[in-house]
């Protein structure tokens, strides 16, 4: 009998899949959504200490092999999804979820992890330290010392399970060093990757970039971030605590390429640019498909295959 449970640390789930924050997740209605369809789990929308509308439109377009957006962040603010946490807790407290947050300055950071770290909340709770699409905005974790300082603040007063959500890294210096960081603090999980900020797509009929927002550049999904999310979940799984799990994002358009996201290390997987494209009809589709991949290979569990990607010598 095939399971496709997985689990990080305490919390348990069903099966592998669940939504990247940003798709299928900005209001009650689309979070309900989620918990009733077949995905393992489920993570709000990121959300800031104010709601935000996000940039202007057009800011999303659908690619051959993935899509191309510079939403913004737009969100309903922290206390919409936090209250949203705290009721599904309360109606369903065996079905463990995620609480996604994105500070817009260190002081507000802290403001919010103080009122998550107070609250009744006991499920997971994402720190967004990468959305590449807020135009005057940097990535967080492309500057070390300013993720070490977040960090350093956040974990003197925050005792919950927590993880952050990292930009893709390129080079492996840069997996070293954030790994090492990393590992200096009791973090639950990290997850690997956001889009892959600041591409460019152009109409060929009319010469225009295909989006709005910060003259047409935006974070890019789907197949084309596939390759880069293989190897950030390889990187850091094998430079991180064994106890820090990895969420693997990035280029899931069948089961194979969920299998081998968990093929190089991943405990969950999220998806983007499929679920906007399918719906939630897609996780009933790709749990099947990896059941399928496992069955060939001779696979009955996630563990007969997590992190056992073989390399040529």
């Amino acid at each position: 009998m095939t399971s496709l449970a997985s689990s990080i640390q305490n919390f348990h789930f069903d099966n592998v899949l669940m939504n990247a924050s940003g798709v299928h997740c900005m209001t009650t209605q689309e979070l309900d959504e989620l918990y009733a369809s077949p995905a393992g789990s489920f993570v709000t929308k990121s959300g800031t200490p104010n709601a935000r509308v996000g940039n202007p439109e057009p800011r999303y377009h659908q690619l051959e092999l993935g899509s191309i957006n510079s939403m913004g962040l737009p969100n309903n603010g922290i206390d919409y999804y936090l209250d949203y946490a705290l009721d599904f807790q309360a109606k369903h407290p065996d079905h463990p979820i995620f609480l996604s947050v994105s500070g817009m300055s260190h002081q507000i950071t802290r403001c919010w992890q103080k009122k998550i770290q107070a609250s009744d909340f006991n499920g997971l709770t994402e720190f967004n330290l990468s959305c590449p699409n807020v135009p005057g905005k940097p990535q967080i974790a492309y500057d070390f010392d300013t993720t070490e300082q977040i960090l350093t603040d956040l974990f003197k007063i925050f005792t919950k399970p927590a993880g952050v959500k990292l930009p893709p890294f390129f080079d492996l210096a840069q997996f070293d060093q954030m790994a090492a960081l990393l590992n200096r603090f009791p973090l639950t999980f990290i997850n690997s990757i956001n889009s892959l900020g600041n591409g460019l797509m152009i109409d060929p009929a009319t010469d225009t970039a295909l989006i709005r927002p910060k003259g047409g550049f935006g974070g890019i999904g789907g197949a084309y971030a596939k390759p880069i999310a293989l190897a950030n979940v390889r990187a850091f799984r094998q430079r991180l605590r064994d106890d820090i799990a990895i969420i693997g994002t990035g280029g899931v358009t069948t089961g194979r390429d969920v299998y081998d996201l968990i093929l190089c290390g991943a405990d969950m997987v999220q998806l983007g640019t499929v679920l906007q494209v399918e719906g939630v009809a897609c996780f009933d589709r790709l749990n099947h498909e990896l059941e399928a991949v496992m069955a060939e290979k001779g696979y009955t569990t996630l563990d007969d295959f997590r992190g056992k990607l073989q390399t040529i010598q």
